[in-house]
């Protein structure tokens, strides 16, 4: 296999967003990803599972995006005999994620401390809402509880009383995101010190880490920055204009760029010394503004980004997802993959961002049913004979 985590065995515990896209963006960088699930399977399969236009025979839109590259053994970790298994497949793996909620990992007997007494080199990781410690870690969150509590969703819309979430599941994503980054550096720290440790990632801290430079600017100010639609607190013009078929930006980010604009539009009433630089243009945004808006909505989309590419000023049409999965630009990156169901359909969703010089494979392979793979990683892996598994089959201790 030509992928960068090769070699690497991931026990993925997950459900619902955060942790599987975690795990998944790990699987398709080559991770070996063994799925530990109840016998019933987790909960994400059921999510769209019946619904006609969202799911294809039997997996949901979530499933069979999120467990690509993944295989599947289904245990019951609420027995002795049932830990004792997943015990055996600790010892032959590298990391364990989850994103139970704090405390529960303890209780389940599968937390780091525990996990380290069978194999001192595992790597743990949780994604909560708000992280193992501290007076809010009990909390139960989801994806805009993490956008609420982390001050993102204050500046998202038009108005400061009307608060918008991001139309991404960012809280979510965020939070496997950023567990992606503490597994791997746990993993580049083993290499040194030959230990495993526990990567603590909350959602929270993610968002309350994307605020970024504009967390800076408040503790500079002493002010709360507020929502501001599509413009820019700085940049004019920088904002959506609607145009003759749908809607394009403009980032005019520098004086340049403002001159090779003037020369598009031809308005009489930008050609003023005021506005060549951004003070004077920030001065007058509102008009600015509306003279573009006037006049881009005479012509179509595709009209005002050819004149607008060919000056070099950054543009960008407000694609639909229609219009975005089916760019040449993205086609070409290959970011449009098949996804396929065991049972040899398949449908389309998006690939693997991540893209290497020389590690540079990319396959998906079809998410799997409950436990299909218990047989194969029990016997193969662990060593467990046939007999053994039959026994545990009829216990009710895998499936």
């Amino acid at each position: 296999m030509n992928k960068p985590l090769a070699g690497i065995r991931i026990i993925d515990l997950t459900h619902m967003l955060s942790g599987p896209y975690g795990a998944m963006i790990l699987s398709d960088m080559g991770a070996d990803t063994i799925k530990v699930e109840p016998l019933q399977g987790e909960g994400t399969r059921k999510l769209l599972a019946t619904d006609p236009k969202n799911s294809l025979d039997g997996f949901g839109a979530y499933f069979i995006t999120l467990n690509r590259n993944k295989r599947s053994v289904a245990i019951d970790l609420k027995t002795d005999e049932g830990k004792q298994v997943f015990y055996k497949l600790v010892r032959e793996a590298d990391v364990v994620i989850s994103n139970f909620g704090p405390g529960v990992p303890e209780r389940l007997g599968i937390d780091y401390d525990t996990l380290a007494r069978y194999n001192e080199r595992i790597i743990t990781c949780t994604i909560t809402g708000f992280g193992s410690q501290g007076p809010a870690a009990n909390r139960p969150a989801f994806d805009q509880v993490a956008q609420a509590f982390g001050g993102g969703m204050s500046i998202t819309g038009h108005a400061a009383d009307e608060p918008i979430r991001a139309g991404i599941p960012v809280g979510d994503l965020g939070g496997g995101m950023f567990g992606v980054m503490g597994i791997l550096g746990a993993l580049v720290e083993r290499n040194s010190s030959g230990k495993g440790q526990h990567v603590d990632i909350s959602m929270l801290d993610c968002q309350i880490s994307m605020l970024n430079y504009m967390a800076t600017m408040h503790f500079l100010s002493g002010e709360n920055p507020y929502p501001i639609g599509n413009s820019h607190f700085v940049h004019v013009p920088y904002n959506s204009y609607r145009t003759k078929d749908g809607h394009i930006i403009l980032a005019v980010i520098t004086d340049n760029f403002w001159q090779n604009l003037k020369k598009v539009v031809q308005i009489k009433e930008f050609d003023n010394e005021k506005y060549d630089t951004q003070p004077g243009r920030f001065a007058d945004k509102a008009f600015i503004d509306a003279t573009l808006n006037t006049l881009l909505a005479t012509n179509t989309n595709a009209h005002w980004i050819r004149l607008l590419e060919a000056a070099r000023i950054p543009c960008a049409p407000v694609n639909k997802f229609s219009d975005a999965l089916n760019d040449s630009q993205v086609r070409h990156r290959n970011m449009v993959v098949d996804l396929h169901h065991p049972d040899g359909k398949k449908t389309q969703g998006p690939g693997n961002p991540i893209k290497m010089s020389r590690t540079n494979e990319e396959s998906f392979s079809a998410a799997p049913y409950i436990g299909q793979h218990t047989d194969d990683v029990l016997s193969v892996l662990l060593k467990i004979s046939a007999d053994e598994i039959n026994e545990l089959k009829r216990k009710g201790i895998v499936a």
